[in-house]
């Protein structure tokens, strides 16, 4: 179970890469446009605040693989919790589907986390 928590806490961290790549250097490109359903004028008008979502992004990503080489439970807990809040804030006040793409991914991880990992001493 200690090598499925990791797992998914890769993919979580990916994923958000993932995100930081599509926010800040895609976001008014086709591949962001298709993946935000976003018109071109709409995404030129919010380039800066997408870029700075995508950075965002990149520390939930960075803080998730740091929490792997550290090691802690705590830290994984804290990152994937953070990413659960973002994911279900995104899905109340954006998109419903971010609920599924982003926090879901993240719930199931700290849930296999939780329960897979030794409690910090």
């Amino acid at each position: 179970m200690k090598i499925l928590s990791r797992v998914l806490i890769a993919l979580v961290a990916l994923e958000h890469l993932y995100f930081l790549v599509l926010e800040m250097f895609f976001w008014d490109k086709p591949l962001g446009l298709d993946a935000f359903h976003n018109t071109l004028e709409a995404a030129r008008a919010t380039a800066t605040v997408a870029a700075n979502q995508g950075l965002y992004n990149g520390f939930l990503a960075v803080g998730l693989l740091w929490s792997l080489v550290q090691g802690r439970r705590d830290t994984k807990l804290f990152f994937l919790g953070c990413v659960i809040v973002a994911g279900v804030y995104g899905a109340a006040t954006a998109f419903a589907a971010i609920l599924f793409i982003q926090a879901l991914p993240a719930a199931i991880a700290f849930a296999v986390t939780f329960k897979a990992e030794p409690r910090d001493v």
